[in-house]
């Protein structure tokens, strides 16, 4: 087991700004508004667990199907690519369905708001980059700030204010695309290499 400080920095922050906690409060404001309780616990709990299962599952899968993790991290970049203009220009690509009331903790909240496909995406993603374990801390620590924004999402709202979640989104749209054309630029280079 080697962990590398610089490594986990790297995938929490990719991971961070592919779930979008921060952006998404006011989707979860408006989730308690509707449903009245959100299990803040359970809802962390199961996104992690989905993200670390995909992180062992998902190369497998890729495998059995024939695709190099390489050309999944090209086809993770372009998706982190279109999730990064999402949040700079505020636009919406992609359209999710209506939540059911009595399991909004889990759907929309834990999958796919949380663990959708951009972050099991981005998983396999660093996973052809980065080391397992690195990756799992991350994916910890992540689950730690989702569990406390969860908790505290109203205070937060009110501290920041819409101008303020606004910038924070964008800022981290901006990081999202530079990490996108990075993890395209570097295995592209692998798979002609």
């Amino acid at each position: 087991m080697q962990l590398v400080f610089k490594e986990i920095f790297t995938a929490f922050m990719v991971l961070f700004a592919v779930i979008d906690i921060i952006g998404n409060i006011p989707i979860i404001i408006d989730l308690r508004k509707k449903v009245g309780h959100i299990q803040s616990e359970k809802a962390s709990l199961i996104a992690g667990g989905i993200m670390i299962i995909f992180l062992f599952l998902g190369k497998s899968i890729l495998n059995l199907i024939g695709i190099d993790v390489n050309s999944f991290a090209i086809a993770g970049a372009f998706i982190l690519f279109f999730i990064a203009l999402e949040m700079i220009l505020g636009i919406t690509l992609y359209k999710e369905e209506e939540n059911n009331v009595m399991t909004a903790s889990i759907f929309p909240l834990a999958f796919p708001l949380i663990a959708g496909p951009g972050s099991l995406t981005t998983l396999l993603s660093l996973r052809a980059e980065f080391r397992v374990e690195n990756i799992i801390i991350a994916i910890i620590l992540n689950v730690l700030v989702i569990f406390i924004v969860l908790k505290t999402s109203k205070k937060i709202e009110r501290f920041l204010g819409s101008n303020g979640i606004s910038i924070i989104r964008k800022v981290f749209g901006v990081i999202l695309l530079a990490i996108a054309v990075k993890l395209f630029a570097v295995n592209i280079k692998i798979l002609f290499n």
